[in-house]
């Protein structure tokens, strides 16, 4: 039903910055409950950040606060992650999601919530 695409990986060295985009389709539909997860070889998907259906309210992982921002532009349909001082460590394949606007916002840390799913985007950190 609803679609998400993820862009704006690539290679980058270590310190450097980076902006992931993620373009949601459904242009009637209500907007959702987003988040970014990533995923690393060997590792479990992991939870970075997330965002309300509005905007009003977000969430980041001790891992990345401070050097990472959510945001999103619902006039557009996108969501946005900002990664700034990057590190090796933030290696991974990074995907956007989406859960219903009716899901309550203090479970933006229930995965099994989210829905849909882009098809990822491969960020590799270099020295």
């Amino acid at each position: 039903q609803v679609q998400l695409i993820e862009s704006g990986g690539g290679l980058v060295q270590a310190g450097g910055s980076l902006r992931l985009s993620c373009q949601a389709s459904g242009r009637t539909s209500s907007p959702s409950h987003m988040a970014w997860f990533r995923q690393a070889p060997g590792k479990e998907r992991d939870l970075l950040a997330a965002i309300s259906a509005l905007g009003g309210r977000t969430y980041a992982s001790d891992s990345v606060k401070g050097r990472f921002t959510i945001s999103r532009d619902n006039a557009k349909n996108t969501l946005t992650l900002q990664m700034n001082d990057l590190k090796l460590e933030d290696t991974a394949i990074y995907y956007c999601a989406a859960r219903p606007p009716t899901t309550r916002w203090v479970d933006y840390w229930d995965a099994k919530q989210y829905d849909t799913w882009g098809q990822g985007t491969q960020v590799t950190v270099s020295s």
